[in-house]
């Protein structure tokens, strides 16, 4: 069986870590607030806010100061009628859990409610607004977390949002020949089923055009 953490435990951790961020970033505008899940046990997470250029400084701090260890997802979104200071945004999904290394043929089993402090399991939400323009960028945390390679390549791959410091980054969705600026999920392109015949998800080439164009999904 699973084990699990109450909702004391898990609200007390929130509001710890997310005192612990405001004390050490809040005079650099980052902002840190405790919010809840409105689905499943409602459980709180934490939200961050803040800077591409403060970014790396709030990664090291959560993974070395808070033990967040797993980076669960990343995603961009374009916003074309944004301000412009908001005509991009990157949001990183992170997690702090208590699982560490182990000697072979050993384990290490968890009672949830025994849980204390950092070990306690918490959710973190990261939200990098980006300027406005042609070449959206935010530093990569590839070297901190390994989950953060492929999440990063994806969101590049298919935003256009750049990466600094990132390691081997290509295409892993779109075909490698893709033309190059094609990322499909900014707002200026249009799904294949909307006459829009320049270019769809044909994984053989751009020219030929769907037996069924036009038609509206």
């Amino acid at each position: 069986m699973g084990t699990t953490i109450t909702k004391e435990q898990n609200s007390s951790a929130a509001k710890a870590a997310a005192e612990n961020l405001s004390a050490r970033f809040a005079d650099a505008g980052v902002t840190s607030e405790v919010v809840a899940h409105s689905a499943g046990k409602k459980f709180d997470f934490v939200r961050i806010t803040c800077s591409p250029e403060q970014w790396r400084a709030v990664a090291k701090h959560l993974k070395n100061e808070l033990g967040v260890n797993h980076c669960a997802m990343v995603t961009g979104t374009h916003y074309p009628s944004g301000s412009g200071d908001r005509g991009w945004e990157v949001a990183y999904h992170m997690h702090r859990w208590p699982i560490t290394n182990v000697e072979a043929h050993t384990m290490i089993v968890h009672e949830g409610e025994s849980l204390e402090g950092d070990d306690i399991p918490m959710e973190f939400e990261i939200f990098i607004s980006l300027e406005a323009g042609a070449s959206p960028s935010v530093p990569s945390v590839q070297d901190l977390w390994v989950g953060a390679d492929w999440n990063e390549k994806e969101t590049c791959d298919l935003v256009g949002i750049d990466f600094e410091g990132h390691e081997n980054m290509h295409r892993v969705l779109n075909p490698h020949d893709s033309p190059e600026g094609f990322h499909p999920l900014q707002r200026q392109h249009k799904i294949r089923y909307h006459d829009f015949n320049e270019m769809y998800d044909d994984p053989q080439g751009f020219d030929r055009k769907p037996v069924d164009e036009g038609r509206v999904k």
